[in-house]
């Protein structure tokens, strides 16, 4: 009932969001959201004694609220450096705290970067995207291809499932994760039959179907690596921010994965 109660009021929010905020104004959420997941990812390798250093974790993914204000080709260019440049401070901080800062600390500071920032920050890239089909419109193929896979999987699963996928998440069965590939591709075909028919786009469903069975299958491999960074550090969820849901992190793991990869497949498919 948690689960349920927080998404009826969750969902209207974030539709409310994507429909009437301009791409600077979901940058700035983006980043918010990327703040916490940080914070919980933060929170959760603690539980290894490892410090991650955090002004830079924090400092990293506010890059996200500057992707449309700096011109593009400039932000893509920082972008290139970004990983050298982080390594250097990273690895300076090693040697000005005498070791105190060790070499697991700095792979784990990394690790968090790219898998928060190197993430999300594509979400706000597939909003700003301008053209004839908008981002406001195509930012939604990334939720319906997570949330179709995530409704289908549970539902199915916690009924039809019978054969386990992986240890790493013992409740997830292979029935529940074939028909999360299933709830995607119905989904993201009946969003593209809608925008199709009320704006008069010509969005080929043929690609869409491709699309959202290849973005289901890595939301389900962002699911899982979710799992298995818990599961190291001994943690159920990330945070209770959301009841029924866990944290951050839990509520959005598909959709980090999805994100990059969406992003490229819009590029090629429109």
């Amino acid at each position: 009932m948690k689960r349920v109660i927080t998404a009826l009021i969750g969902f209207p929010i974030v539709v409310a969001v994507l429909a009437f905020a301009n791409k600077y104004i979901v940058d700035v959420i983006v980043t918010i959201v990327a703040l916490i997941a940080m914070n919980e990812y933060i929170k959760c390798v603690a539980h290894k004694d490892v410090h991650v250093i955090k002004w830079i974790s924090y400092l990293s993914v506010l890059g996200i609220a500057f992707i449309h204000v700096i011109p593009v080709s400039l932000y893509m260019n920082m972008l290139l450096f970004a990983i050298p440049v982080l390594l250097m401070i990273l690895f300076f901080h090693v040697i000005v705290t005498d070791m105190k800062i060790t070499f697991q600390d700095v792979a784990y500071t990394l690790l968090g970067i790219v898998y928060v920032y190197s993430f999300l920050v594509f979400l706000a890239a597939i909003f700003g995207i301008e053209g004839k089909v908008s981002g406001k419109i195509l930012i939604w193929y990334v939720f319906c291809s997570a949330w179709g896979t995530d409704v289908f999987a549970y539902l199915v699963g916690m009924k039809f499932g019978k054969h386990k996928f992986s240890k790493v998440s013992p409740k997830k069965s292979i029935e529940g994760c074939v028909a999360g590939i299933v709830g995607a591709l119905v989904l993201c075909l009946l969003y593209t039959l809608i925008i199709n028919t009320i704006f008069g786009f010509s969005v080929p469903y043929l690609w869409i179907a491709l699309m959202s069975i290849i973005l289901s299958v890595i939301g389900q491999i962002g699911d899982f690596s979710a799992s298995v960074i818990k599961r190291f550090f001994e943690v159920k969820d990330y945070s209770n921010l959301f009841p029924g849901h866990g944290g951050m992190l839990d509520r959005i793991d598909s959709v980090m994965f999805i994100a990059p990869f969406a992003y490229m497949l819009i590029l090629i498919i429109l």
